[in-house]
């Protein structure tokens, strides 16, 4: 069954007669279009993709004929929808409640006159997108080879003289150079003191010694990778080896524990238990690991909040515990691993995790 199909069963499933799309992941995870600034619409009956001069050529000869009619409006878009709306008898009609902006929506409300407009489009996407399918993994694969590649490239590269912020652009640089779309986030690239901050942000200061973490992902076809290496700038002392083997020692009795039908918060468990026996109690403040698909962060959560979550097949996961110890540093390791179709556990992630010391 074609996502669109998955769509409109789970849209009637719920009540709706049509669903007006406006993010940019889902209108593309529908119709693999990558395009902005336009909707698609789905009714029971028949679904549009709706774009404007600027799109209309690449939407007609990448969107699916089968599946969408493809329609240049005049005029307003929200006008053609209602109209669209009123041809297709739908009455009650879902919105993207997790992405719409109130302006957007008021808009809407304004010109969908007798609609029945209310949330649910935004679930209805999220729970089909949750489960990756044999392409979708591909894509993600080949995504994190080019990760993998950024970083065997950056710790040939570095050099004292270099900032964080020449670090993080050479890490973004090599990924577009071989294939990535974009950066899949921000990438994190933290020396010294500042490896302590989990999101810190690249400073335009030479690198210091120490723990020097990079946290980056490229995006292949609309597919995210995320990975988090830390390396020495140096060498590192007895308190420095203690705190990475803590983690990779985390990190990997995680990476053991996970495999289908386990409860997400349950792998947490294992790793923050290795960290807060180690005498790291209290920094381990993240979660384990988060959903990786289109957005970097998705469902399912590996985390202390996820309640009664189950990892089922199709499942992509990161997996990456850390420990930050304020104003002095901190060290992250970090993965990504999928249940395929066969139930079997596949890590993306090539990287050596081994402790690296460079200069």
């Amino acid at each position: 069954m074609s996502r669109l199909n998955k769509f409109k069963a789970e849209m009637t499933k719920a009540g709706f007669d049509a669903a007006v799309i406006s993010s940019h992941v889902n209108v593309r995870y529908l119709t693999d279009f990558d395009y902005h600034d336009g909707y698609v619409l789905v009714t029971k009956n028949k679904s549009y993709v709706l774009a404007d001069f600027r799109y209309i050529e690449v939407a007609r000869a990448t969107v699916n004929p089968a599946d969408f009619e493809v329609i240049m409006p005049e005029g307003s878009m929200l006008v053609t929808i209602a109209s669209l709306l009123d041809e297709n008898e739908a009455k009650r009609v879902a919105f993207e409640d997790y992405t719409l902006a109130c302006a957007d929506l008021e808009r809407m409300k304004k010109v969908f006159v007798g609609k029945d407009l209310a949330p649910g489009a935004s679930a209805i996407a999220d729970g089909l997108r949750l489960y990756k399918d044999a392409g979708e993994i591909e894509k993600m694969k080949k995504a994190q080879a080019i990760t993998d590649a950024a970083f065997a490239h950056i710790i040939k590269v570095l050099t004292p003289n270099m900032t964080e912020i020449d670090a993080a652009l050479e890490l973004e640089f090599f990924m577009r150079r071989n294939g990535s779309e974009g950066v899949a986030f921000d990438t994190i690239a933290v020396s010294g003191s500042a490896s302590s901050l989990p999101h810190g942000v690249p400073r335009n200061v030479k690198l210091e010694r120490g723990f020097f973490t990079m946290d980056f992902g490229a995006k292949f076809e609309g597919y995210c990778s995320d990975m988090t290496r830390t390396v020495v700038l140096g060498k590192a002392d007895e308190d420095m080896k203690k705190l990475y083997n803590t983690v990779l020692k985390a990190q990997t009795a995680a990476l053991d524990f996970i495999k289908e039908g386990i409860v997400c918060r349950d792998a947490d468990t294992v790793a923050r238990d290795i960290i807060n026996n180690a005498g790291y109690e209290g920094r381990f403040g993240h979660s384990l690991g988060h959903g990786v698909g289109m957005y970097i962060h998705e469902n399912p959560r590996l985390s202390q909040g996820a309640k009664d979550d189950i990892l089922t097949r199709g499942h992509v996961v990161t997996v990456e515990p850390g420990i930050y110890i304020e104003g002095l540093y901190g060290c992250r390791i970090e993965d990504m691993v999928g249940v395929l179709s066969d139930g079997s556990v596949y890590n993306f992630t090539k990287s050596p995790k081994e402790m690296i010391e460079l200069f």
